[in-house]
């Protein structure tokens, strides 16, 4: 077995025996997250939940599912902040995962086919008190979206979808559509996705970095258009180089797992990765 096979099977075993404190354990803080560390020279980025992963859970157990996990953020989807109710009940549950002590930071996936839908998905953020909409605008819409980041003070991520997608299956897809707009009309990153366009999702982080406001953190099966989500390190994709290369470029932001398989009962999965991912970080941060 050569130096690279061990040391990934080492680390799947971090991972897995965190995963399994956290699935186990009926403390809040079975795993301490990185971002918990209290040496800035530390590598410790902010780790959320995009709340797809619960869509088949109520937002009372979401919130309760990511304070277990020790994240600090999320984004919602309309399943849990519902679009189609006055934005005065919109703003009232997203004050309700505020006062849960957890950073409500955008909303999505949101997609944009009218301006009609547009105008709906800015004053939706308005109201919920988003920084980040999560969105998938067509592109005649591009200039009208960036009109309303201006007027709003709400920034847009642009969400890759894979090889079925045909507005934005890559982020290079969406990234080149982006020259010289305003920096707040950026990119989310999926790094699945990527992934199964069979791309290395830690070169896209690296080339378009600049434009990287928010990421979808999650492995899958296969490099291919039929890589399905599993837990993070029993795939194909290279979670040290992603994080590595995270580290490189200096992301400030927030990444997001988003864990789509096991819907009804996403915890052990999305436990398993959280202490996969921290695992790993914990190994960067001791041999840097």
């Amino acid at each position: 077995m050569n130096g690279d096979a061990s040391r990934r099977m080492f680390l799947k075993s971090v991972g897995v025996l965190a995963g399994a404190a956290v699935a186990g354990s009926t403390a809040s803080a079975a795993i301490a997250a990185p971002s918990a560390l209290n040496d800035s020279k530390k590598f410790a980025p902010r780790f959320g939940l995009a709340s797809y992963t619960t869509r088949k859970l109520t937002l009372d157990q979401t919130i309760a599912l990511v304070k277990r996990l020790n994240l600090t953020c999320l984004t919602l989807k309309d399943m849990h902040l519902p679009m189609n109710v006055p934005l005065e009940a919109t703003a009232q549950t997203a004050q309700k995962v505020r006062n849960a002590g957890l950073d409500l930071y955008g909303g999505g996936v949101i997609y944009m086919n009218s301006e009609a839908e547009v105008n709906r998905a800015f004053d939706y953020a308005k109201a919920a008190g988003f920084r980040l909409i999560v969105g998938v605008p067509r592109h005649e819409l591009l200039d009208y979206v960036e009109d309303k980041i201006k007027t709003y003070n709400i920034a847009v991520a642009i969400h890759n979808h894979g090889p079925e997608d045909r507005l934005y299956p890559t982020v290079q897809s969406a990234y080149t559509r982006l020259e010289d707009r305003d920096k707040r009309f950026g990119l989310c990153i999926d790094i699945g996705h990527t992934q199964r366009s069979g791309i290395r999702p830690a070169d896209d982080i690296l080339q378009f970095h600049d434009r990287m406001l928010d990421i979808h953190f999650k492995d899958v099966s296969a490099p291919t258009r039929r890589g399905s989500t599993v837990e993070i390190g029993r795939g194909v994709i290279d979670i040290p180089a992603a994080l590595e290369a995270l580290r490189h470029v200096g992301y400030q932001g927030i990444a997001s797992y988003e864990y789509e398989k096991d819907a009804d009962d996403p915890l052990p999965g999305l436990a398993e990765s959280v202490g996969y991912v921290n695992g790993v970080i914990t190994m960067m941060n001791r041999n840097k």
